[in-house]
């Protein structure tokens, strides 16, 4: 099983174009393992609990549930509208996660792993966290990343959390796989250096806060909103589920080492230091332990971090309804190197689109097809003994086949791209050099044509199934008119020169990728 789970998306805003790269990414990723022969099984949902909520929901004089419940909404309509297609859902306020979450308290209460103590210090509001030392700055004052700061005495619950980053120090030193990309393991490093002796404080008073999950052993606090959230990726795989839950099996679901998909901005510390060790407390051994992939962010266009303050945030939901999901899609996963910023460029949208899918891929289609229905009646032949340029074309998608895999399994989609790209772009420059608009004028060039025209529509067949993680909906529309009924039971491994049989028809040609013509100021 190919467990693969995003970051889960905090309701106290709305969807931006980070939230959608993430979830693309991830679905990309889902669909590309079942095209590898994996069975696979996708999670995401929504974090819903924490201060901010509470306090925004009393702004706006509802409820917190009503909040988030409206909140929740405007998430998963963009990810249906960006075709993202999750196996299980995990939303926090849900009875079974809540009642996972006190079971693993219970536990770790009577293991010794938690304690109370009084503390007082700085906390950070936006964060909902306190502070240390180490996170002022040059100056001793603290950031405006971590928004209003107040000094609170008070009593609260702790994990041990010094227990285990001697554990959690040696694990990443020693394993290589688990933080993709490798860069970010020093950061994480470097970080535990910082941490080292500290708990983790994890409950906060029903006094001021009382939306969250209440302590099982002490009703007077409720779960800090990060313990809280970081245990959906078992919860919601079903992790000490009831059998009648409706939730997976968790040993099939955890049987081998999950995959989340996380912000740079949440590795440190809450997933790479807090939820690690949270597991390792609970018992889950080294091989258990999930991979993290870490991207990065998208900025405005001239590296500017993308803020409300600003007024640079970019709605992926009025995105798509300009370009279409099918050019955002394609640009969130094309444009960006896997766990390293991009800046989001409008004209790098269109241009990549219009480039790559609508005049190289778009006009292999056009000649393929096009010239086949006019030529031989929409019916593909093998054709006669093969030139260089056959062989060389036939080698073109071998070698692309091969570079999309190792890019994908290495979850570098852009690679993986590039790597389609690069064959499509060949069979153009094949196309231009066989002319089979000339070889059509001489009946005695007829097993010549017959042999052009089916290299180009045997690659239009390879390349439906090599986007379909990419673009579902227009793979499918491509396979249709290649005819390819097979496109929802091929397998990567299945794919061979001759998908198309001697003698196959196709059917008539229509357009999937309309150029985006903009207005010109």
């Amino acid at each position: 099983m190919f467990f693969l789970t995003t970051a889960i998306d905090y309701t106290n805003g709305s969807p931006h174009i980070g939230h959608a790269y993430e979830k693309v990414l991830a679905d990309v990723i889902a669909r590309y393992r079942r095209l590898r022969g994996d069975e696979v099984y996708f999670l995401t949902g929504v974090d819903q609990h924490g201060q901010k909520v509470q306090q925004t929901a009393e702004k706006e004089g509802v409820s917190p549930a009503d909040f988030v419940a409206r909140t929740t909404g405007k998430f998963t309509a963009l990810w249906e509208k960006l075709g993202v297609n999750y196996d299980g859902w995990a939303a926090t306020t849900d009875e079974r996660h809540k009642a996972c979450v006190r079971s693993i308290l219970t536990s770790l209460k009577n293991q010794g792993q938690l304690y109370k103590k009084s503390h007082s210090g700085h906390y950070s509001v936006r964060q909902e966290q306190f502070l240390q030392d180490r996170d002022r700055d040059e100056a001793g004052n603290f950031g405006p990343e971590w928004g209003e700061v107040v000094e609170i005495e008070e009593e609260n619950w702790y994990f041990k959390l010094s227990d285990h980053t001697d554990w959690l120090k040696s694990f990443i030193e020693s394993d290589p796989a688990v933080i993709i990309p490798s860069f970010r393991k020093s950061e994480l490093l470097n970080a535990l250096e910082k941490n080292s002796g500290i708990d983790l404080c994890i409950s906060r008073p029903k006094e001021r806060l009382q939306w969250g999950i209440e302590f099982p052993f002490d009703p007077n606090y409720v779960t800090y909103v990060w313990f809280d959230a970081l245990i959906n990726y078992i919860s919601f795989a079903g992790y000490h589920a009831a059998a009648d839950s409706g939730l997976p099996d968790f040993d099939e679901i955890w049987s081998n080492r999950p995959i989340h998909i996380i912000g740079k901005d949440i590795l440190i510390p809450a997933h790479g230091i807090y939820w690690l060790c949270m597991l390792h407390a609970m018992g889950f051994s080294d091989a258990q332990m999930p991979r993290l992939l870490v991207h990065g962010f998208w900025n405005s266009r001239g590296g500017d971090k993308m803020s409300k303050s600003t007024g640079n945030i970019v709605d992926p939901d009025l995105l798509a309804d300009q370009f279409s999901t099918e050019a955002v899609r394609y640009y969130l996963v094309r444009d960006i190197v896997t766990g390293k910023d991009s800046d989001f460029d409008m004209d790098r949208l269109v241009m990549l689109f219009n480039t790559e899918l609508a005049n190289e891929l778009g006009n292999l289609c056009n000649r393929a097809l096009n010239m086949s229905q006019r030529f031989t009646g929409g019916i593909l032949h093998h054709g006669g003994p093969l030139t260089e340029d056959d062989t060389a074309l036939q080698a073109s998608l071998t070698q692309s086949i091969h570079d999309y895999q190792l890019a994908m399994d290495e979850f570098e989609i852009s690679k993986g791209l590039e790597a389609l790209s690069r064959h499509i772009v060949h069979c153009n420059q094949y196309a231009e050099r066989m002319k089979p608009w000339e070889l059509n004028k001489n009946p005695e060039n007829h097993q010549r044509l017959a042999t052009v025209l089916y290299h180009l529509a045997e690659s239009v067949a390879h390349a439906s199934v090599l986007l379909s993680p990419i673009l579902p909906d227009a793979a499918a529309k491509l396979a249709a008119q290649i005819n390819l009924p097979s496109l929802t039971t091929l397998k990567l491994a299945d794919l061979h020169w001759g998908l198309l049989p001697d003698g196959h028809l196709i059917e008539k040609p229509l357009p999937i990728f309309p150029r985006i013509i903009t207005e010109k100021p």
